[in-house]
């Protein structure tokens, strides 16, 4: 087990006609033992900064460091770290028993038995002690990703790296196997790396999350810190499904305001600058649906467009009035409203995210303190068997 640093690590790609940035001075510190998500979209840089730990690119500048040591200029060979493909890369003419000694055999000089030891005791920790003399084509898609992850296991690694292990199974499949890899490394307690574009496996399974954009950090924090404290509104609008509101507003002293809406905060917010151009977000399960409005909370009028009743709860869509803005509410069970309903949709204080609408950078977090592990467990059940 070990920490992993990154150090400024920058990694270039280049051809004769441009230099392409896929990871951009990235600054990260994995402690040890941490199950940490590297999620983004694609062509982010996720896969890019796996493969630098691994050795398999080259770093073009800083330092990576596993528990103290500078591993940069290190052959792969000589990492003490285990990858899973998100293709498995099992060699098919092989047994599931030959592939999992196959590190072993030429990578150290244990012997036939100490193989076999450690073979039995990852197999029987997998549930596939049955499978040893099957060769892949035999195997089902979740058998595979276990036999690649047993693989990694009979090393005994400082750590794991997982590159979208999970991406080739079917949803019900991928549910199981998302709470089978927490369980398994907790138990192992190994410093695991792993790469998802998926949000629902960050915030289900990281200890914490580095979002990646561009190359860029977006921020690093435990998946609770990420979806109710965004640093900017790439983060809000990556996590969450349905998407944030993001509604462009005009920011004076205490008041944000745009058409159909003004709210005042009870003291001024940013800088003070007078008719500032502000990004103010508000989650869709914050917002609410009333045919009552409160005078003292601040609301929308607007139409409803749709409704997606989903099982326990539904996504309603407001268009405001004036067609400025779409808003999406989340509501419990079947929806009470119908299609070109006149509502009112209103907007706690303590919910309201306001945004530079030029930087994207945070001027006002929310203060609401939503429990994120038991949304992420309701996204979890939503997709279990």
């Amino acid at each position: 087990m070990a920490a992993i640093t990154f150090d400024s690590v920058t990694k270039q790609f280049s051809d004769k006609n441009e230099t392409v940035t896929a990871v951009d001075d990235l600054d990260l510190e994995i402690e040890d033992g941490d199950f940490v998500v590297l999620v983004g979209p694609s062509g982010c840089g996720k896969t890019t900064t796996l493969r630098c730990i691994a050795g398999l690119e080259s770093v073009t500048d800083g330092e990576i460091r596993l528990d103290g040591e500078g591993m940069t200029d290190k052959l792969p060979e000589n990492r003490n770290v285990s990858m899973v493909f998100q293709s498995y890369a099992l060699y098919p003419h092989m047994t599931v028993r030959e592939n999992m000694s196959f590190g072993l055999k030429y990578a150290t000089d244990h012997s036939k038995e100490e193989i076999e030891e450690k073979i039995q005791d990852a197999v029987g920790m997998m549930g596939i002690d049955d499978l040893l003399d099957r060769h892949p084509a035999d195997l089902s898609g979740g058998q595979q990703q276990r036999v690649a992850l047993g693989r990694a296991i009979v090393r005994n690694p400082e750590a794991f790296l997982m590159d979208e292990p999970l991406s080739n199974l079917d949803a019900k499949l991928r549910a199981e196997m998302r709470t089978y890899l927490q369980q398994l490394q907790e138990d192992l307690g190994v410093t695991t790396v792993y790469v998802t574009h998926d949000q629902t496996e960050a915030m289900t399974m990281g200890d914490k999350i580095a979002i990646l954009d561009d190359g860029e950090l977006q921020q690093y924090g435990t998946p609770a810190e990420c979806y109710h404290q965004p640093q900017n509104t790439f983060v809000a609008e990556f996590l969450g499904e349905p998407s944030i509101n993001l509604i462009d507003m005009t920011l004076q002293d205490a008041t944000i305001s745009t058409s159909g809406f003004e709210h005042e905060f009870s003291e001024p917010i940013g800088d003070g600058t007078t008719n500032s151009d502000v990004i103010v977000g508000v989650r869709p399960e914050e917002l609410s649906i009333t045919d009552e409005p409160r005078a003292d909370v601040s609301s929308f009028d607007g139409t409803v467009t749709v409704t997606e009743h989903l099982g326990k709860e539904s996504n309603v869509y407001v268009e405001t009035e004036g067609g400025a803005t779409e808003l999406t509410v989340v509501v419990d069970g079947e929806p009470t409203v119908d299609d070109e309903d006149e509502v009112t949709v209103e907007v706690p204080n303590d919910a309201i995210h306001v945004f530079d609408a030029k930087t994207g950078e945070v001027i006002r977090s929310a203060e609401a303190s939503g429990d994120v592990d038991g949304l992420a467990g309701a996204q979890a059940a939503d997709s279990a068997p």
